[in-house]
């Protein structure tokens, strides 16, 4: 047979299989209606793997393939059921989540007057009502939002330079807690000292272990020596009181200012495009209506291509990510978790239905929020 007549025939199978595809969806349908009459769930592990090992064994010799072609197919049936069944109420996205963010009133803040997380507030956020109640770590952020002490929390969460804030992901699960909005803020770090330093005094410099990270260059070449501090605000503060001259701080102008201390060198990190995201924490779930961002973490199952295959449906879905990172459990099981960032609309019905049925699936699915981003310049 020719190229051309080879063609043709697969034409004509694809044809046969549209058909087949199509009344094989609609009987995932009414599956749906039987299954909402009777309160089952959409997943069912073992109805599925049954088929698999069918079509896999009746396959040969491509049942490796033709096995692989139906797992995605199962998961696309199950993603048409929880379209179908999206009305049912769940238990991350009920309607009345949906309202705007208001930010007043006491806030818990990491850090001091002047740190970066209280500017990135204050310029994000600033022009409500807003009353910092600073912690000097970020668990006691986590603890004021959870207790009730105050309604949100601002907390650093990565740094286009230094990475990812581990603790704060950490914290994201311990305490259960949603992030309503985010705040992207360049980051300008200088070196502060006491007005009457001069450079050959310098020979420590305090600030937040992010801080030190972000300009380790610069510090390698003044041959300075890096010590860690509870905050860059914090670090200033210090520096101010100890009047030792020898001793300086990494932070923001307006902290050196608030403290009484000079900026001996400016734009000190070694990355000039140098920006944190920072994230707002609520108790409560808060679905602002000019969402854009999804943020998830979830575990994965212990089988060959788990990873790929989730990536895969959001791929096909259209679904654009903006971060992926993995963490190591907390489980002494050495699982791993993932956590995931895309651009997306929850209440869109296919994004909807994609999230119910990765919950469905995965070993441990948290939905951690849908919000908007402030870029700040």
């Amino acid at each position: 047979m020719s190229l051309g007549e080879i063609r043709k025939e697969i034409d004509i199978i694809d044809k046969q299989l549209v058909s087949l595809l199509k009344k094989r969806m609609n009987c995932s349908l009414k599956v749906a209606e039987i299954k909402r009459a009777q309160g089952l769930e959409v997943y069912h592990p073992g109805r599925e793997q049954e088929i698999i090992d069918k079509v896999s064994s009746e396959g040969e010799p491509y049942g490796e393939h033709i096995g692989e072609i139906y797992r995605f197919l199962m998961s696309c049936s199950r993603e048409l059921q929880h379209t179908s069944l999206s009305n049912k109420k769940t238990d991350f996205l009920p309607p009345h989540l949906e309202k705007e963010l208001n930010i007043e009133g006491e806030i818990a803040c990491y850090g001091n007057i002047g740190a970066f997380t209280h500017l990135a507030l204050m310029n994000g956020f600033g022009k409500n009502n807003i009353n910092p109640l600073f912690c000097d770590t970020f668990e006691k952020v986590f603890k004021a939002v959870d207790q009730g002490a105050v309604s949100f929390g601002i907390v650093p969460v990565e740094n286009s330079s230094a990475g990812s804030v581990s603790q704060v992901y950490d914290l994201l699960i311990k305490y259960k807690t949603y992030i309503v909005g985010s705040v992207n803020m360049p980051v300008c770090h200088n070196l502060l000292t006491l007005p009457e330093s001069k450079l050959e005094d310098i020979k420590t410099v305090y600030s937040h272990h992010q801080a030190l990270s972000q300009c380790e260059d610069f510090i390698r070449k003044m041959g300075l020596e890096a010590k860690e501090y509870s905050s860059t605000a914090a670090a200033a503060e210090m520096v101010a009181n100890k009047k030792d001259k020898t001793i300086a701080a990494i932070g923001s102008e307006y902290c050196g200012k608030n403290n009484g201390l000079k900026v001996m060198f400016s734009s000190i990190q070694s990355f000039k495009g140098n920006k944190t995201r920072f994230i707002i924490l609520s108790k409560n779930p808060i679905i602002p209506k000019n969402r854009e961002k999804i943020s998830l973490v979830f575990s994965l199952p212990h089988t060959p291509g788990s990873l790929q295959k989730i990536l895969t449906r959001f791929s096909l879905h259209g679904l654009n990510l903006t971060k992926l990172e993995s963490r190591a459990g907390k489980n002494g099981d050495f699982e791993t978790c993932f956590y995931l960032d895309f651009l997306g609309d929850v209440y869109d019905s296919q994004t909807k239905a994609l999230l119910l049925d990765l919950k469905a699936q995965l070993p441990e699915f948290n939905f951690l929020g849908n919000y908007k981003e402030i870029e700040l310049s």
